[in-house]
Formats: structure tokens, sequence, C-alpha cells
């Protein structure tokens, strides 16, 4: 049996995040539709689902035309099957994702990122599937004491920490 190692790039434009999952049914879209909207109702988003059998269609949903496109687009170079895709703004990933575990079909989250990822994506004979999720850059040092009380404020400043 062949195997092939591709890689898929993903860069979000700003102020957009993206995250990345595995689910294994056909109401993927409307339950994670349903629990973005009934989580932050404001949220702009899009979302896109690999659907493994039957029609084995790239389903999509959202309530920006734009994301839902960029998502369905994306969902389609990516290919994997059972694999969904979120692109989203006007809300941080922090605010949806227990909301997006709960949905009962969902298996896995990869990653869930504003910063560009690579996703590691290996090809059979029977299809394609994500071996893993490179997301962001490598470290380049360990914080100070100045760095602990920058993380501190955007924390603050974000409404996060009080």
């Amino acid at each position: 049996m062949d195997l092939e190692l591709k890689v898929v790039e993903i860069e979000p434009s700003d102020g957009v995040n993206v995250i990345v999952g595995q689910s294994h049914f056909i109401k993927t879209v409307e339950d994670i539709y349903e629990a973005i909207v009934n989580t932050v109702p404001q949220a702009k988003f899009g979302v896109a689902f690999c659907e493994a059998s039957l029609q084995r269609l790239v389903r999509h949903a959202g309530n920006d035309p734009e994301l839902e496109k960029i998502a369905a687009e994306k969902a389609m170079e990516i290919g994997a099957g059972h694999s969904f895709i979120i692109y989203l703004k006007e809300a941080f990933p922090i605010n949806i994702l227990g909301r997006i575990k709960d949905v009962p079909e969902v298996c896995t989250i990869f990653c869930a990122s504003a910063d560009p990822i690579q996703l590691i994506i290996a090809k059979t004979e029977q299809g394609r599937g994500i071996v893993g999720v490179i997301d962001g850059f490598d470290p380049i040092g360990i914080e100070g004491e100045d760095d602990i009380e920058s993380r501190k404020k955007i924390l603050r400043m974000l409404g996060y920490k009080f």
C-alpha cells in the first residue's frame, strides 16, 4: 500500500481564527452551527465538513457568506474524511471550544488558532486523513519578568482575567 504525505496551508486573515477537527456524522454542520450561535450569537463564521461516505460532498453552512465559502474551499483542499473546519471572527475559539467539543459527533479538535497552520495530510488508496498539525512558529526563548507582566496585562485587557 502506498502512502503519500501532503501539507495543506491555512493562513487566516486578520481577525479570523480557524478551528480544525474530526467528526463522524452528516449532521455535523448543523450541530456546529447551532453550538456557535447559541454560545456567541454575534460571532461571524463559516463551517465545512468532509462527508466520508454516501455522496462524499463537502457540506457547509455559516452566517457569513465569505467565511462559509472559504471554509468550503479549504475543506475540499484538505479532503480528509470526516474532518471539519470553522472560520471564525468576532469571537475567539476559547468562547466556543467547549460547546464544539460537546457536539455528540465531534471526535477530536486538532487546533484552534489565528496563526498560520500547516495540516499534515496522509493519502492512501482509500482516502485522506489528518496526521498532525503545525500551529504557528517555534519558540525563540523563555519569558522573563517583563513578558509575564505583559501576558497578564493582555489577558486582563481582553477580559479573561480580572
